[in-house]
């Protein structure tokens, strides 16, 4: 069983070890992993430069102005992830060759992405 952090576990998210995972899944923002990971290394540089900013006392409105661009950017990685999860997850369930599970398939994948959705907008 694993422990979440409240101070750094988002309400209602679970934390990654509590998600299944089909076992060797190709996702659908493999083919892009290597940009999102410069983006996100990226975003990492600016949220250390904020901490220095208030270690070294900036004016608080240019430490705002630097949050909101991180914002940005966190959300632009958020909605290229949500993309490439309906275009492979959601229409991957489509493909489901039992009609039987695919109902369930596609209700399930469109559900997560509903709840993803719920989750960026609070």
């Amino acid at each position: 069983m694993s422990t979440v952090d409240p101070l750094t576990t988002p309400a209602g998210v679970a934390p990654a070890s509590d998600i299944p995972e089909e076992p060797h899944a190709q996702h659908g923002y493999t083919s892009n992993k290597d940009s999102y990971l410069r983006r996100l290394k990226r975003i990492e540089g600016q949220v250390r430069g904020i901490a220095r900013m208030v270690d070294e006392d900036k004016y608080c409105i240019d430490i705002l102005t630097q949050v909101a661009a991180v914002n940005k950017a966190l959300h632009a990685v958020s909605l290229g992830l949500l993309e490439e999860h309906i275009g492979h997850c959601v229409v991957g369930a489509s493909s489901e060759p039992d009609p039987g599970t695919r109902a369930d398939a596609i209700n399930f994948k469109v559900k997560e992405a509903t709840d993803a959705i719920g989750r960026l907008l609070r």
